[in-house]
């Protein structure tokens, strides 16, 4: 991600502050933060999410041959992402930070693992699965792309004066 405003930080602090930043608004729809960190927020952001609409229907199926438990050769389709999500996804996943899935309330170790044991990259697949086809039917049902984010002013924080906002997905 070039050209990154400077926001008062090294260079690898700033790339840290806005991967956990990004990752949060993805992950929980809603972040409060300083003005200019929001800008370069929501500008990753929409970039993201961008690029999730246009591969999140991108599939291939695959036919596979396997043995069943009786020793037969049975033939499974398998749908499986296409190259090109492919390699979107991995971007996403080197730059959004993994965040676990929550445990239910008395949930068990062995059930909660059950649950999420598929899942290594939470953000990223709530990203394909549930943002993308958001957006993707928004922009359909519009007729415009873009926009996939809100900032409200809330005014000067009490200790610096920094003026603070909240950015969310719309």
């Amino acid at each position: 991600m070039a050209n990154i405003s400077k926001i008062n930080r090294p260079s690898d602090q700033r790339r840290a502050i806005l991967r956990n930043q990004v990752t949060a608004l993805l992950w929980t729809g809603r972040i409060e933060t300083t003005q200019a960190r929001a800008r370069e927020v929501r500008r990753i952001a929409e970039k993201m999410i961008t690029k999730a609409i246009r591969e999140y229907e991108n599939t291939v199926t695959v036919s596979k041959s396997v043995k069943d438990s009786e020793g037969n050769v049975v033939s499974v389709d398998v749908v499986n992402d296409a190259p090109s999500k492919l390699a979107v996804r991995r971007q996403l996943m080197s730059y959004l930070n993994d965040i676990p899935a929550e445990k239910l309330a008395k949930e068990s170790k062995y059930n909660y693992k059950k649950r999420t044991g598929d899942n290594k990259h939470p953000v990223v697949e709530k990203l394909f699965r549930e943002i993308a086809p958001k957006y993707d039917k928004r922009a359909k049902d519009l007729g415009q792309g873009g926009g996939y984010t809100r900032v409200l002013k809330l005014g000067p924080r009490r200790g610096d004066a920094a003026e603070m906002v909240v950015v969310e997905l719309v």
